[in-house]
């Protein structure tokens, strides 16, 4: 069974960091380019940035391009989501998703709020 799950949401304040993770599982995760999406209320989903299966190459969205970084682990089937100099604007629910394929997380929210 295809698992994603993400964790490491939560609440930061402007300028702060976090830094998401997925655990994947149920599939063969280094074949698989990965994405970082968000939602925010009232928005439609948002490709954040998103890596390719063995990391090689990334790329961002340009909200947020110089702040975030996405990174990922094959030996622990996980990708990362750093996220620096936060703004209020970021906060959303975040997910991760096997590019070209319906496995999704169920989301990790980040609120970004003094």
């Amino acid at each position: 069974q295809v698992q994603l799950v993400e964790a490491g949401g939560g609440l930061v304040q402007p300028g702060g960091s976090l830094r998401l993770s997925c655990a994947a599982s149920g599939f063969i995760f280094s074949s698989y380019a990965m994405n970082w999406y968000r939602q925010a209320p009232g928005k439609e989903r948002e490709l954040v940035a998103s890596i390719t299966s063995a990391g090689g190459r990334t790329n961002y969205a340009d909200s947020v391009k110089g702040r975030f970084t996405i990174s990922r682990d094959n030996a622990k089937n996980t990708v990362y989501l750093q996220m620096n100099s936060l703004k209020p604007e970021d906060t959303a629910v975040y997910y991760c998703n096997a590019k070209g394929t319906f496995y999704w997380g169920q989301g990790t929210q980040v609120t970004v709020s003094s």
